[in-house]
Parts: C-alpha cells; structure tokens; sequence
C-alpha cells in the first residue's frame, strides 16, 4: 500500500445495512474507516456486523489477500468525520435527514473533501443545495451486500465537479469496485427499473395470482432473474425498499412506484427481510404468507 493509501480515512455515516456493508467494503480493501451512528448501541452492533462481514468475505475469498485490514474506528458525533479524505453517509432513505447531515459534515472536513451520499432513488441536486460547495456532493448506489457485488452506480449531479468525481471513482476503483456513472435523476437506472417490477410482484402475490416462490421461479427460470424479484426484496430491506418506492412515486407521479399494501403491511408489523429474519421468506428460505 503507497503513502498516498495510508494517509486515506474515510468516514461512513450509518450503522444499517448499508452502512456495515460499505464499511466491510472499505475496511476488507486496507482503507482505515471511522463508522459514526448516533446510537452507542447501533454502533457496537455496527462493528460486531462489519467483523462478520469480514469474516464470510474472506471465506468467499473476494478481499485481497496481500492486503492487511483497514483499521475500524467507531464514532457518535458528527465530529469525529473531522480529518477525513471522504465522506460516506449511508442513512435512512429521508432527503431532509440526508440533507441536514451533508450540511454540518461540510462544516467539519476540510474544503473540497468529496462526499458521498449513498442512496438508492433520491437526486443528488436535491442535496447539493444544503451544501456551501455543492460541487463536492456525488452520488453512489453500491448494491447489497456491498462487498460481493462490483458493479456501483455512481451519480453525477447537475453541480458535481470533476474534482469530486475524479476521487470518488478513484477511491471505488482502488478498492476492487466498477464504477458506472450516470446523470441525476430520481432512481437513476437501477432503482427506477428494479424497484417497480419488485413492486408489480408484490402485487402478483397480493393478488393472489401466484404465490412468492412461484413468482420468483417463473422470474428466475423464463426472465433470468439471478435470485427473483422477492428474495430480492429480502435482500434490499422491505422498509428500504418501501422507501424508495415513495421518493420514486412523489418525484415522478408513476403509478406503478406507489408501493403495494402488501408490501407497507409486511413494513408495519416489522417483517423487513433478511435483517429481522422474516420479509417474503424466513432464515431457513421458506416461502410466507
């Protein structure tokens, strides 16, 4: 690793999925991170998830193997960003919580340090404007788990400078990652594709023309879908997926983003997907109601 590589921290903000998974990314690649969540509790939980990432990706052998972890460093206030190179935040899917957080980061890093906000549908011109340097903010989508999937959706708003661009893509591809960058709009292209058609099979199921296993078989077996549409759903976290939906419904009066009432009803009684053990299917992948 070169002097350039050691003297790189990088803080990531949020301790959810997104948050662990970007933070195993980073750490399992020799990049030093400080992890910040307000919640002491979450925190900890955040850094015992990030070592069990750790520890399944090395199984997997997608990590470097000539490449010695990255030091992990936990925080509880905004200020302890302070001295980083870059900035990640992975919070909840609110664009006035992303906005008011953007805003006191900038007011703690150095100027023209690069942040990231890590979203799956907001537009990052929506969040530049809470920025005195709006030319700083870019926009990423990496997938779920962040440290098994290469591909990274990376989100150039209408102010985005080169500079910030230049290092964000630098940054993702030093750690193994492709970056794919596209123009600002609300779900760019992943979110604005998959998430309606997770959508439209949610209500296949609440309609009950077919149950969850059937429709994930026909979208796997005839579509070539790798996992189908609701183990997907699992995967990216019911609420967050709900969500989503909602920015991508208010933002383009697309019927099809109103998310299903199945899929708000599975949110309300705290069925999330894979983080809280049940969501379309439970731990041991059998199918639910």
């Amino acid at each position: 690793m070169n002097e350039r590589e050691t003297a790189r921290r990088v803080a990531v903000f949020g301790g959810g999925v997104m948050g662990v998974g970007i933070g195993t990314l980073l750490v399992g690649h020799g990049v030093p991170v400080t992890l910040i969540e307000v919640d002491r509790e979450r925190a900890a939980r955040a850094r015992t998830g990030i070592a069990g990432q750790l520890r399944h990706a090395q199984l997997m052998g997608v990590l470097p193997p000539d490449r010695p972890a990255g030091d992990l460093a936990t925080g509880v206030s905004v200020t302890d960003a302070a001295g980083s190179t870059v900035v990640i935040e992975a919070v909840t899917e609110d664009s006035g919580l992303k906005a008011k957080l953007l805003a006191e980061v900038a007011a703690v890093v150095a100027a023209g340090t690069p942040l990231v906000t890590n979203t799956s549908s907001i537009p990052v011109d929506e969040l530049a404007g809470a920025l005195p340097d709006p030319t700083s903010l870019v926009g990423t989508h990496f997938m779920n788990p962040a440290y098994l999937i290469k591909a990274v959706e990376v989100i150039r708003g209408s102010r985005t400078g080169e500079p910030a661009m230049a290092a964000v893509t630098a940054l993702l591809t030093s750690i193994g990652r492709a970056p794919t960058v596209v123009r600002d709009a609300p779900g760019f292209v992943t979110s604005r594709l998959l998430h309606p058609m997770i959508n439209d099979a949610v209500r296949v199921v609440q309609e009950g023309t077919a149950g969850v296993e059937d429709v994930d078989a026909l979208m796997r077996g005839c579509l070539g879908h790798p996992t189908g549409p609701l183990r997907t759903a699992d995967l990216i976290g019911l609420d967050n997926l709900a969500d989503s939906l909602r920015v991508l419904y208010e933002r383009t009066a697309d019927p099809g983003c109103q998310p299903a009432e199945l899929l708000l009803r599975k949110v309300r009684d705290g069925h999330l997907g894979r983080k809280s053990g049940r969501g379309f299917y439970d731990d041991y992948g059998r199918a639910l109601p």
